[in-house]
């Protein structure tokens, strides 16, 4: 089998599992398959500390090695891309690999890096959650979405933050050597799951605010311990024991989103749960979680995750088969 250079990109103050996740996923891969092998270069080789403290040797300098014959980039992120990303030698040396790579990639904020090489113009893009107004304003000829963990755009492929690093990987090898070799990979690595890109970064406790007073917290315990209960305004008012007008101007205050969206939310997790864990048919878990038919949870499905509910289900069902 012919092996594919895969080449990661680090710097001063870079995070230490954007490169270490996605390196073990290529090297599991080659232990199995023999189709990789794993570079890594920094602005100067020696050894690179990362943000956390602990530092990386890395072999090359973007002097000394050769951009051209690369299959694909990965690009690591962290503190330190805010100023690495004008570092000249740095960013040419990347634009000369993506210019010529078969794929190119980046981790959480090594994005910065990507646009900053000229790589990423009209792209669609990914990052950590909480660079995504920067993002956004700094770049606005890209088109930002960070609710997924990662997103393809052509051969452009982009992640969210730290552990997404791990599944954008997969997702490649995936890619390159099929599904089969991707799920071993994953069940080797002790990976619960590997996630689909369009599973949200977010989980119900950090897509809101949490709840500062008492009777917001208990419509939110109410909503949480059964999410396929009646949760119209009306009933959530009774929970607090407020009027449901003085009910929709606190909740959404506190938590940032109207009951109505919050509850859609929670219903939206217990679904994803259920398909991902069991069997039952998807009419059967809309009406258990309060979508009331499988139509009205496709709609949901579709509107937040860009999938259908059995698209989603059938990329989670077939990971168990190797975990």
């Amino acid at each position: 089998m012919e092996q594919r250079r895969i080449v990661f990109v680090i710097f001063e103050g870079f995070q230490p599992l954007d490169l270490s996740g996605p390196y073990e996923v290529f090297q599991h891969a080659h232990r199995l398959t023999g189709g990789y092998t794993c570079q890594i270069v920094a602005p100067q080789p020696g050894l690179v500390r990362s943000g956390s403290g602990l530092s990386v040797h890395a072999p090359h300098g973007v002097a000394d090695l050769d951009p051209t014959g690369i299959d694909t980039v990965v690009v690591a992120g962290g503190g330190g891309v805010d100023r690495v990303r004008h570092d000249p030698a740095l960013t040419d040396w990347i634009a000369a690999a993506g210019a010529t790579a078969r794929r190119v990639t980046s981790v959480c904020s090594g994005v910065f890096l990507l646009a900053a090489a000229g790589l990423l113009r009209g792209r669609r893009v990914t990052t950590h959650w909480a660079r995504e107004q920067q993002l956004m304003r700094e770049h606005p000829e890209l088109v930002v979405d960070c609710d997924p963990i990662f997103l393809r755009d052509g051969r452009v492929w982009t992640s969210a933050g730290v552990t997404a690093g791990m599944d954008l990987a997969l997702a490649l090898v995936e890619d390159d050597l099929g599904r089969t070799v991707a799920h071993a990979i994953a069940q080797e690595m002790v990976l619960f799951l590997r996630r689909p890109g369009s599973q949200s970064q977010f989980s119900v406790p950090l897509w809101s605010t949490q709840p500062t007073t008492d009777p917001i917290r208990a419509v939110v315990a109410a909503i949480h311990t059964d999410p396929g209960a009646r949760h119209g305004i009306t009933d959530l008012a009774g929970y607090a024991g407020l009027s449901p007008r003085h009910l929709q101007r606190r909740f959404t205050a506190e938590l940032g989103v109207p009951p109505a969206a919050y509850v859609e939310g929670v219903r939206l997790e217990a679904a994803k749960r259920a398909l991902a864990e069991g069997d039952h048919p998807v009419e059967t878990i809309a009406h258990r979680y309060g979508f009331g038919t499988a139509e009205t949870l496709r709609r949901a499905f579709h509107r937040r995750l860009g999938v259908a509910p059995s698209d989603y289900r059938d990329r989670f069902r077939s990971t168990r088969e190797y975990l």
